[in-house]
């Protein structure tokens, strides 16, 4: 049996935990988020605001010319609700020369650009706002490879990072987020009528039960077809996760010492602190 609910109570806690401790642990008191009215930066603000009060929460909103005027509202509602400080600085103006340079470009060169502007925009605002920047990637997206590398997959910590898209949407009605956030499909807005689901061919309901047998419980594809799955289903999915492996590690070093970070140089404390 695929059983993917969570204690939304004790997930709560442990999130909010999470924030406080990491980002306090380096020295901060403050946060910098990416809000775009969707369901996932909506619920990393809400966990944030809780962790380290609204005060000391900075929502930042980066809209494209093509961006969906709901997400503007949405991420309003967000910050309205919450009381967080919040800042808009469209990204137009800064892509769109490159844009320009670079006509033959397809939508996902764009949405790639566009992602890796909004994360150029979030860590300047970091050290203006003296916050660290909070991620907003669920387990599914980070599986599938399904974020832009430097772009929003970039971030100090990430509260979301451990759970599935449905877990996601668990947790965001635990926490009574708006509705208008919580009903609507999923979408990075990159581009006019850009759905995830639509995108990725399949929906996150049906993946999420793929990649908990795949992930969690250490199915093999062939079990994962007995199970029940499409062979074409899973040979997909595994596909994916595998090509995208490494968006989820640091870039490789080339180790020509003793001491190569990344392989013997891991902790502080290889340093005698």
């Amino acid at each position: 049996m695929i059983d993917l609910t969570i204690n939304t109570d004790l997930a709560c806690k442990i999130l909010t935990g999470f924030i406080h401790t990491e980002i306090t642990r380096a020295g901060f008191s403050k946060a910098v988020i990416g809000l775009s009215g969707g369901l996932d930066s909506s619920l990393s603000c809400f966990l944030a605001a809780e962790a380290l009060g609204p005060d000391n929460i900075l929502a930042v909103c980066m809209p494209y010319q093509t961006s969906s005027p709901d997400s503007l509202e949405h991420a309003q509602l967000v910050i309205d609700t919450l009381g967080v400080e919040s800042l808009t600085v469209p990204i137009t103006d800064m892509v769109n020369p490159l844009f320009e340079r670079f006509p033959d470009a397809d939508q996902v060169r764009r949405g790639n650009v566009m992602a890796r502007a909004r994360m150029i925009v979030l860590y300047d605002q970091s050290e203006a706002f003296k916050g660290l920047v909070v991620g907003t990637g669920n387990k599914t997206e980070i599986l599938l490879g399904y974020t832009t590398l430097y772009g929003d997959s970039a971030n100090a910590i990430n509260p979301l990072g451990d759970l599935y898209k449905t877990q996601v949407r668990q947790l965001a009605h635990a926490m009574d987020l708006p509705q208008a956030i919580v009903q609507k499909p999923p979408s990075a807005d990159l581009w006019i009528g850009q759905t995830d689901e639509g995108e990725l061919g399949f929906t996150y309901a049906e993946v999420d039960r793929l990649l908990y047998l795949l992930v969690d419980q250490r199915y093999s594809p062939t079990d994962c077809i007995e199970a029940g799955f499409s062979e074409a289903f899973v040979k997909a999915v595994e596909k994916r996760v595998r090509k995208s492996h490494f968006k989820r590690i640091l870039p490789p070093i080339a180790k020509v010492s003793n001491r190569t970070v990344g392989y013997d140089f891991l902790y502080l404390r290889d340093w005698g602190t």
